[in-house]
């Protein structure tokens, strides 16, 4: 029985390379039926600074599979990614994104990566809440939370189990976000239990990104948080060989997006040249996803094949190496050409027919005991001596409730502090009961009623927590 898609041709080279698509997937045997709809520059055009109409996400959501050709947001503000708004809306909370060398058909200084990174796609800095605070100040709210934490890892294992592979790597910053990317790391250490048969292994960001960058084939599956997955997958797929070439898929509980990692090129527009294979890619993995994977398999071998042929686009052509320069819908038909064909230096593929992710929907748990120790108090302050704002922050004291801490940008500078630590008018003023008792709402909201008294323009709190016995809140710098 077919499967009823939604297509979306895009802007720029959208059209001509989701044709090609189309045509070469089709005549590998793919049993779909196809829901057109208009999303992108001229939706946003006609005054929908959304980029979609809700007649739209009702077929999307209806066929629960979404194939998207790249689409052109005008610049100005008021629009909104449309990318960004489909992966929230629709629940898309894995970001897949292969990344493999073609060596030596295509340039790369990695001829044997085939690295996949697999990134959290819903949260994160990406939660996109930022307040200006203060003259100096301006904040954006990381959002990490466990039930997305778990449904990334657990995707991650299950996809490195189903495709066969034998590695899944963690990147976080753990080592100074402790509570968000350290809640992160722990979900893979509490997960990564259940897969003995997989490698694991935790790498902090900074030096795994010039690991990866230098040596990818030391990984296999690398799973990470939003940001970094965002900025690493674009790396990923550069250094294996071009950003042209590789596709993603975007999986939810119920829904899916597909679609190529580039941008739509409206330079390239209508002159037959642009390079279907990002979103040929994105396609295949759909083929997966809907369960026709000796399709997928054809039609990658029959890729591979093509590659492998010397036949390509103006983007990768090079001398020496290609055999033949084409075009959009010749190098299409090179493809229909080569199906039932498979590669001979490039690795073929056999995509596991029959297997399915394992993905049971992320309940929630037993709620912890929880403390309130103390509380943060924010303050827009214009000084520069943390000693006078001491002084000042010390007069709303009540009883055992007392000034314990100020910071500036994270690091502690009362009391106890260096007189040449930077300060900005943003300063963190933490209470707490000096027994090392508990706190009530109701000693938060005299504190913050004595402020008002004393002038003290406060700007925001953050109420410090024990969850059964754990303190939820960092220390200071410097602490």
């Amino acid at each position: 029985m077919a499967q009823r898609i939604t297509v979306a041709k895009g802007d720029g080279i959208g059209p001509e390379i989701m044709d090609a698509t189309l045509k070469i997937i089709m005549a590998a045997g793919a049993q779909i039926e196809v829901d057109e709809i208009e999303v992108g520059e001229k939706v946003y055009l006609a005054g929908n600074t959304a980029g979609i109409a809700k007649e739209s996400w009702d077929v999307i959501r209806r066929n629960k599979v979404f194939l998207k050709a790249p689409i052109t947001t005008p610049q100005g503000g008021g629009y909104k990614s449309l990318n960004v708004t489909t992966r929230k809306f629709l629940g898309l909370y894995s970001n897949v994104r292969p990344c493999m060398s073609l060596h030596p058909f295509v340039r790369t200084k990695h001829p044997v990566m085939d690295v996949v990174i697999v990134r959290e796609n819903e949260e994160d800095l990406y939660a996109g809440i930022e307040h200006q605070q203060t003259d100096e100040v301006v904040q954006c709210l990381k959002l990490i939370s466990r039930p997305g934490c778990e449904k990334i890892v657990r995707y991650a294992f299950e996809y490195a189990k189903v495709y066969g592979r034998k590695k899944v790597t963690c990147f976080t910053k753990d080592n100074i976000m402790k509570q968000t990317d350290g809640l992160f790391h722990k979900v893979f250490d509490e997960i990564g239990v259940e897969y003995p048969e997989i490698e694991k292994e935790h790498w902090i960001i900074d030096i795994g990104a010039a690991k990866m960058a230098d040596t990818p084939e030391a990984f296999d599956v690398i799973v990470m948080p939003n940001l970094y997955g965002d900025v690493l997958s674009d790396v990923a797929a550069q250094i294996a060989g071009s950003v042209g070439l590789a596709g993603s898929a975007n999986i939810g509980e119920t829904c899916a997006m597909f679609e190529a990692i580039h941008g739509s090129a409206p330079r390239r527009a209508g002159q037959n040249m642009a390079n279907p294979s990002g979103l040929l890619q994105g396609a295949i993995m759909m083929l997966n996803h809907i369960a026709q994977t000796d399709v997928a398999e054809k039609v990658q071998n029959a890729w591979l094949k093509t590659i492998e042929d010397g036949v390509h686009t103006y983007d990768i052509y090079k001398e020496g190496v290609s055999t033949q320069k084409v075009g959009t819908s010749e190098f299409a038909d090179a493809v229909i050409a080569n199906l039932g064909k498979k590669p001979t230096t490039l690795k073929e593929v056999s995509y596991a027919k029959g297997q399915t992710l394992n993905l049971p929907k992320v309940g929630r748990k037993a709620p912890a005991k929880k403390e309130l120790m103390g509380v943060d108090v924010f303050v827009h302050w214009a000084g520069t001596n943390p000693n006078e704002l001491a002084e000042k922050m010390q007069k709303i004291n009540k009883g055992d409730v007392q000034l314990s801490m100020i910071t500036n940008r994270g690091i502690k500078v009362w009391p106890d502090g260096f007189e040449e630590t930077f300060c900005t008018d943003h300063w963190r003023c933490r209470y707490k009961n000096k027994n090392g008792g508990l706190l009530s709402k109701e000693e938060i909201i005299q504190l913050l009623q004595s402020s008002v008294s004393e002038g003290i323009d406060t700007i925001k709190t953050e109420n410090l927590y024990n969850f059964d016995g754990v303190a939820g809140y960092s220390l200071g710098q410097g602490q």
